[in-house]
């Protein structure tokens, strides 16, 4: 079984869904600055376009087309009648990723694994569950421990229709469950993105809400349309100032190490270890967005 547990570094700022029945939006894709794409088979598509859907998403992620994008595929749940299909022939395919909704127990990823073996899959596809329940949210330690998840995508339009909760700014009633799985994810040392915004005419809250999920801990943002993708590239990108702090204090503490210092500073902070940590993470994940580039 393939395994998944170091830190991933590689960018996933924005994460686009793009309804895999509409072949306008498929094409649209390739020129769109998404750091990684989700071909949707399931909300997005009705029922009786599901096969053609289907068939369209694999063309694309075989295509070769969409550059450096990460691109994964949405299946429909297992419980439904297209969620087999659907997992047979992504696995065949191999993207990325298959994107499953409503995972709620880690033997439910169990199964899609075994569905994505049969089905042939590449060793580096792996599972992004979708965290959208109130059972997910108790089995959330579990789920993102699988080895063979990579991600865990938060499905906060579920989540709060499951609690009966409405969709307000600031997010105060979904807060401590988006808490909770931010903490698995850090624990397994997974990828976790936050939910969609739904209002795409409210750039400003828009904004808002990303940057409430950028302080929260999340790596990137799930986004429901084109206009999203560059204001959630930007929120989550280290800025000029933050790259260039963290080269200060990475050459700062070097020199104190070879001087035999026993206290950094910079800019008249105490610099630990912690920090050095950090600056570190900064400028590689200020080296992978590059690099996608």
């Amino acid at each position: 079984m393939p395994t998944n547990s170091t830190p991933d570094l590689r960018p996933r700022r924005s994460v686009l869904y793009m309804p895999a029945a509409n072949e306008r939006a498929i094409e649209k894709a390739k020129a769109i600055p998404a750091d990684a794409i989700i071909f949707d088979l399931e909300d997005a598509v009705a029922p009786d376009a599901k096969p053609a859907a289907r068939a369209q998403a694999v063309a694309a992620v075989r295509s070769g087309e969409y550059g450096n994008r990460e691109l994964t595929i949405r299946c429909n749940g297992l419980d439904t009648e297209w969620g087999a299909d659907d997992i047979a022939a992504a696995g065949a395919a191999s993207p990325s990723a298959v994107v499953i909704p409503k995972v709620d127990t880690v033997e439910q990823v169990d199964a899609v694994s075994a569905q994505l073996d049969a089905a042939g899959a590449s060793e580096s596809t792996l599972i992004w569950p979708m965290i959208e329940t109130p059972t997910a949210m108790f089995n959330v330690r579990s789920i993102a421990a699988h080895p063979r998840v990579a991600v865990l995508v938060m499905g906060t339009n579920d989540l709060a229709k499951e609690l009966r909760s409405p969709i307000v700014a600031g997010r105060h009633p979904l807060v401590p469950h988006l808490a909770t799985a931010l903490l698995a994810a850090r624990e397994a040392g997974k990828v976790i993105l936050d939910g969609v915004y739904n209002d795409v005419k409210d750039p400003d809250g828009f904004a808002a809400e990303c940057r409430q999920g950028m302080e929260m801990g999340f790596d990137g943002k799930t986004l429901i349309h084109p206009s999203q993708v560059e204001p959630a590239n930007d929120v989550w990108a280290p800025s000029a100032d933050e790259v260039e702090y963290a080269q200060r204090v990475i050459a700062a503490f070097d020199e104190a190490v070879a001087e035999g210092k026993g206290v950094v500073t910079v800019d008249g902070r105490m610099i630990e270890n912690l920090h050095v940590d950090s600056a570190r993470r900064v400028l590689a994940t200020s080296a992978a967005i590059t690099a996608l580039r």
